[in-house]
């Protein structure tokens, strides 16, 4: 069994367990949905909310290793949990809060990634928004590889309404205006 699928097995029973709203991104997720490539990691993001993150980081501290010293305190700062698995597969633990991040778990299906293997990821078009909100080189090579695998089943109304204001707040038009060019292809 890949230990990275197991590892996001585990941390959506715990987060599930708990009654918890998360979905997974990220490189797990462009398996789904993109041109797989080797990533070592699982990405989450789990709906906090503002002010009652620290709760959701003390209990998932009980559980798991952070990866980071004073990862409560970095994780209140910037949002993220650094995390360890006890097969040592890191794990970040995105806090969403925003509408926007409500609606990207409110979208996210679950796939079988392998036998046994049901994971709950992000819909192809939010990876897409994810992705080029970053604006790292690689995640445009991703948007891409996105974008010709599904073709046609991408609803590119959908993901150029969500980045607007999402850009707007970032002062990045050039988001908007690469996907535009990359929606036509």
């Amino acid at each position: 069994m890949n230990p990275l699928f197991e590892a996001a097995k585990e941390i959506q029973d715990f987060m599930s367990g708990k009654g918890w709203k998360f979905c997974i991104i990220g490189g797990l997720a462009l398996q789904r949905w993109g041109e797989p490539r080797q990533t070592n990691d699982v990405d989450l993001t789990l709906l906090t909310g503002f002010g009652g993150e620290e709760e959701y980081i003390k209990a998932i501290l009980r559980q798991y290793e952070a990866r980071i010293p004073k990862a409560s305190e970095f994780a209140l700062r910037n949002r993220v949990l650094m995390l360890r698995m006890p097969s040592g597969t890191p794990v970040d633990v995105s806090f969403g809060a925003i509408p926007y991040e409500e609606r990207v778990i409110k979208r996210a299906t679950f796939f079988d990634f392998a036998p046994g293997i049901r994971l709950i990821t992000c819909s192809a078009e939010d990876l897409v928004i994810l992705k080029s909100f970053a604006e790292r080189p690689q995640d445009w090579i991703d948007v891409e590889n996105i974008n010709i695998r599904q073709g046609a089943k991408l609803n590119w109304k959908l993901i150029l309404t969500e980045i607007k204001p999402l850009a707007e707040l970032k002062e990045a038009p050039e988001i908007i205006n690469r996907l535009t060019k990359i929606s036509s292809k």
